[in-house]
């Protein structure tokens, strides 16, 4: 089972005069299987850890381990969806999904045949010819999830991937990423500062409050994995355990601000 870890991370802006904490001490650990969802307010740190953990940016102290190993610069272990989708747009969609594959070394035809099967898991089938500035917002977001799965990433970081779709785009993206999630098992990093989003994807639910950021609380919602046994997104939103959760997380936000 594979693992990462993120051991004592701190993290600050300025100089040792003015320097602002982002990050302070935190650890973490993200294993295969799990859907480790972090909640909390824009500001907090959130995307600053993802981009630690992605190794985009390097900790003042502490360190980032794949399996116990160091894990520095950006590897094919940890694959990023971003919240724009930073597709190429002289590309067209089946080419942008096999770029890592390309700078892997595999063939036309590898990169090819690996962009149908990821074109048909994440619904856009017979669209790889299209450039990207013909596909919706929505697909876009597609586009860039199978991209970051093309390269069977380990770890997945995705970085409040739905947060600029419509309300019903939305719910198909987080429907669309626990199918895929049941599918590959993969261990999976979120961040977002929608509560019903993070209620919904998490296996692990970490509250954050920052900066520095610092972890206020620990759950374990269980829709995520009843979603993979057969329940529905819409009844799983609507069940009573859902909406009590729901509110105890908005009134501890709401004390948190007050705090």
């Amino acid at each position: 089972m594979a693992c990462l870890e993120a051991k004592h991370l701190s993290l600050a802006l300025g100089d040792r005069h003015h320097a602002s904490p982002l990050l302070e001490d935190l650890s973490l650990r993200i294993e295969s299987g799990q859907i480790v969802v972090i909640l909390g307010p824009s500001g907090c740190g959130k995307t600053t850890l993802l981009n630690v953990l992605a190794g985009f940016q390097a900790p003042d102290k502490g360190q980032v381990l794949i399996d116990g190993k160091p894990a520095g610069a950006p590897d094919g272990n940890r694959g990023v969806v971003f919240q724009n989708h930073a597709l190429l747009p002289w590309l067209n969609a089946r080419d942008n999904i096999g770029l890592g594959l390309r700078l892997r070394g595999q063939s036309r035809g590898q990169r090819h045949a690996a962009a149908e099967r990821w074109l048909t898991a994440v619904g856009l089938r017979g669209q790889g010819e299209r450039p990207i500035q013909q596909l919706s917002g929505g697909q876009n977001q597609r586009l860039g999830l199978a991209r970051a799965l093309a390269v069977d990433p380990a770890f997945l970081l995705l970085d409040e991937p739905f947060g600029a779709l419509d309300a019903l785009t939305r719910e198909r993206m987080q429907d669309l990423l626990l199918q895929l999630w049941r599918e590959t098992h993969k261990g999976l990093f979120l961040i977002t500062h929608s509560i019903e989003e993070a209620l919904f994807l998490a296996t692990d639910l970490w509250v954050m409050q920052g900066p520095p950021a610092r972890i206020r609380q620990h759950l374990r919602p269980p829709f995520a994995h009843r979603h993979a046994e057969g329940e529905r997104l819409r009844s799983l939103k609507n069940d009573p355990e859902f909406d009590c959760l729901r509110q105890k997380l908005l009134h501890d936000f709401l004390e948190y601000a007050d705090g």
